[in-house]
């Protein structure tokens, strides 16, 4: 009988623990998400970046199961003849009975096999299977919500895929829109092992948006009311069915599994972190100089925003960004304002001569382009190419100077000519307005909540304000006239992320931020943030600043926040050179091939529950590991926690001690040792007391 351990924390010590025999090769897994080859939130990242490793592990046991939508499929997927033969028939089957089902390849990495489902193709069944619902499971869903329709429709194809007779099948479900799938696993009695995973509660979302205290009241909350307040009652309902019937009930974060303890009634059994391959973002050593090259393209298009204006030296600019949905107090975009007004005055009553420029990437409704913008980088490459045609005649009058074997006179090499078309180039530089906040035309400009913050705090870019705001209301693009440059290249070019979030499941933004090199800053409110507390040591000498907003008011936490920027403004440039270098270390923490391991023993847990004669697991206590940390860097003096966290300057001192090569190579043991594998029976494992 394989044998397994489980995990009921985030702890990353014991992982190396599990038995490698356990057999796999008589279970089938499938993984339930209405995002597979379906881009519409985060999930599609998680599935994605997951798929290689799950693939490696499964082999041609593993499939995909998600919706079919005919302009994704046509440059996503491979269609192809199913490969397994019981699959093959069980697809047969249910074309032949009037559904349409798709297999084939997701061409991503690791190229995955998917079932994908025509949901709109059996809407005549849709009023007979909600009927069902409500005699098995006492929830109505209203004819008007359409997500919650495809969910039902969705939910009962997936049951009959299930309906098949391999060995043992092993279903992951991911989301309220796949959830009914699993209930109906559960009350039809089929041998299928299942796994629930909630990214982010609904009714959380929901709360956090509506401005409450949410966490300090979690157990106050009469979430029956609250859902139906929110007309959300029926989804609400699916959701927490789901969790509750599940075999295993996984969540992606701390933060996120007390929050489902109260709303859903469960608490999970363990926490699965998301994680990212980090081989697509890693440049080998070179990040520093791609930071470089990004950091380039952006002063280029800061030198025409601000043109007129631009009374400030670039290369003592710092660059700060936030990005993701518009999600104004979620996002912790409200609170991010109020640090940025307050830390223009510090740098202004402290005369600094650092200037800041925070840009919000946040998508919300335009028109086009603002004109003052697109004129703003025409006015720069104007000036650009005027300064290439005096640089030519100059450099010819130049050449034929040295020919003849004679030192150029200065004061002829320029003549009335080039000195006319220099003063034109000047004179078009004149501008009569301040460098415009917005670079687009906003169709709700009245009632924008950062336009409106911007009014309040008063940040209009003038010449005296030491922080400079760019209101960017569109996802990056490298074909945009306005900002040629991805998102990942964006990133690469800012100094720091700041995400002071509210309400933030896991958080890929800052963990994105993480992997190039850049530091970030992030609550404790957030996955993310809750994990690097967990298992680093001191968090703010690795550039991972966390923001207190569970534990602090708003203007203490906006405080903090104004803290850790002004001080990140104070470093040198060498300082945060050494930064960079021990953020972008931590990236093996972020990998999938560390964190998978969640899932891994998800996996086994939901088998060893289903078919415990076949598969079984062992519980560890969770009072025997306390999870490993990541410590110090050597460099780094010793500080009380508090003072550290509160103050992430670096001293001059650390800069003499910095040894980048010993360091790197201390990470490098410390990252790794908690995950060295056994070879035979009998060999020690490393513990992290050796």
């Amino acid at each position: 009988m394989p044998l397994a351990r489980s995990l009921s924390v985030t702890s990353l010590s014991g992982l190396e623990d599990w038995d490698e025999e356990f057999d796999l090769e008589d279970a089938v897994l499938f993984e339930v998400a209405w995002e597979v080859a379906n881009k519409v939130g985060g999930i599609y990242t998680v599935i994605q970046t997951k798929a290689r490793l799950t693939a490696e592990e499964w082999g041609e046991n593993y499939f995909l199961v998600g919706p079919y939508v005919e302009s994704n499929v046509r440059t996503q997927v491979e269609l192809i003849e199913p490969t397994n033969p019981i699959l093959k028939r069980t697809i047969d089957k249910m074309n032949a009975s009037g559904c349409k089902v798709y297999f084939g390849r997701w061409l991503i990495e690791g190229s995955p096999y998917v079932v994908l489902i025509d949901v709109a193709f059996t809407a005549w069944s849709l009023d007979r299977w909600k009927s069902e619902l409500w005699e098995n499971f006492s929830i109505g869903v209203p004819w008007f919500d359409r997500e919650a329709n495809d969910a039902v429709l969705f939910g009962f194809l997936t049951c009959v895929l299930f309906s098949s007779e391999p060995p043992h099948i092993l279903a992951h479900f991911h989301e309220w829109l796949a959830g009914l799938g699993l209930m109906l696993c559960r009350r039809r009695q089929l041998p299928v092992a299942t796994i629930f995973t909630t990214h982010a509660t609904l009714l959380g979302r929901y709360l956090c948006a509506g401005k409450v205290d949410f966490y300090n009241n979690l157990a106050e909350f009469n979430v029956d009311k609250e859902a139906g307040d929110r007309q959300i009652y029926h989804r609400y309902c699916l959701e927490r069915s789901a969790a509750r019937c599940a075999h295993v009930f996984t969540t992606v974060s701390q933060i996120t599994a007390i929050e489902a303890e109260y709303l859903l009634k469960r608490k999970p059994d363990i926490i699965t972190p998301n994680g990212l391959n980090v081989k697509k973002f890693s440049a080998m050593h070179e990040f520093q100089n791609l930071h470089a090259k990004s950091k380039n393209r952006i002063q280029e298009f800061i030198r025409g925003h601000f043109y007129g204006h631009l009374d400030f030296n670039l290369d003592k600019c710092v660059f700060l960004f936030i990005a993701g949905r518009y999600e104004f107090s979620n996002k912790g975009a409200d609170i991010f304002l109020e640090a940025l007004a307050r830390l223009n005055y510090l740098l202004r009553v402290n005369h600094s001569d650092v200037t800041v420029v925070a840009f919000f990437i946040m998508p919300a409704r335009t028109n086009n382009f603002n004109v003052e913008t697109l004129k703003g980088q025409a006015v720069r490459k104007q000036l650009w190419d005027t300064a290439q045609t005096v640089k030519e005649r100059f450099g010819k009058k130049l050449y034929e100077s040295l020919l003849v074997g004679q030192l150029p006179d200065v004061s002829k090499m320029l003549d009335k000519e080039d000195f006319t078309m220099m003063k034109r180039a000047i004179f078009s530089t004149q501008r009569q307005c301040q460098p415009p906040i917005c670079t687009h035309n906003m169709l709700e400009d009245s009632s924008d909540p950062i336009l409106n913050c911007i009014r309040r705090i008063g940040l209009f870019n003038c010449s005296a304000d030491r922080v400079k705001v760019i209101f960017h209301p569109e996802f990056l693009s490298s074909t945009s006239p306005l900002l040629p440059m991805d998102y990942e290249e964006f990133v690469r070019g800012c100094h720091l992320g700041v995400f002071p979030s509210y309400y933030e499941p896991w958080g890929y933004t800052p963990a994105e931020c993480t992997v190039m090199g850049i530091p970030s800053i992030s609550t404790n409110l957030s996955g993310f943030g809750c994990f690097m507390e967990e298992h680093i040591a001191d968090p703010s000498a690795y550039g991972i600043y966390i923001l207190d907003r569970r534990f602090r008011g708003v203007d203490e936490s906006c405080n903090q926040l104004t803290s850790f920027l002004f001080q990140f403004c104070k470093q040198s440039r060498r300082q945060r050179i050494i930064q960079r270098n021990r953020t972008e270390r931590l990236s093996d923490l972020l990998d999938w091939r560390y964190l998978g391991r969640y899932y891994i023993s998800a996996r086994h847990m939901a088998l060893a529950k289903a078919f415990p004669d076949t598969y079984m697991y062992e519980a560890q206590d969770p009072t025997s590991s306390s999870g490993f940390r990541y410590p110090r860097p050597a460099s780094v003096p010793p500080s009380p926690s508090l003072s550290r966290h509160s103050s992430p300057h670096h001293s001059d001192d650390e800069d003499e001690r910095y040894d980048e090569d010993l360091e790197a190579e201390k990470d490098r043991v410390n990252i790794r040792q908690p995950f060295v594998a056994k070879t035979k029976a009998g060999d020690g494992v490393p513990s992290e007391s050796d």
